[in-house]
């Protein structure tokens, strides 16, 4: 049987390939991949906005499901929580 690998998919960063520097987005498809594997610390160190990520996705999900009460607020707060992960962790890569 053949078992096709995760990482033979994953698409290749433009703005590295064109510019030679990381994006914002760049490490989410490995941590994605890491986490499948099991291997949740190497996940996060990878991608340290992975489970924030996560919960955002599942909560919008469910939200259009139960329609939780103060959803816009929840939805707004955990967006703030991860732009800042996301950018935060670009500037360290950056220095």
């Amino acid at each position: 049987m053949l078992f096709l690998k995760l990482e033979d998919y994953m698409l290749p960063c433009l703005n590295k390939k064109l510019f030679g520097i990381d994006c914002m987005g760049c490490g989410f498809q490995r941590a994605i991949s890491l986490l499948l594997h099991g291997e949740f610390i190497d996940a996060f160190k990878m991608y340290p906005a992975i489970y924030t990520l996560i919960i955002f996705i599942v909560y919008i999900l469910l939200n259009l499901k139960y329609k939780f009460n103060n959803a816009h607020k929840n939805i707004r707060i955990l967006a703030i929580i991860n732009v800042i992960l996301i950018v935060g962790h670009f500037i360290l890569k950056l220095i």
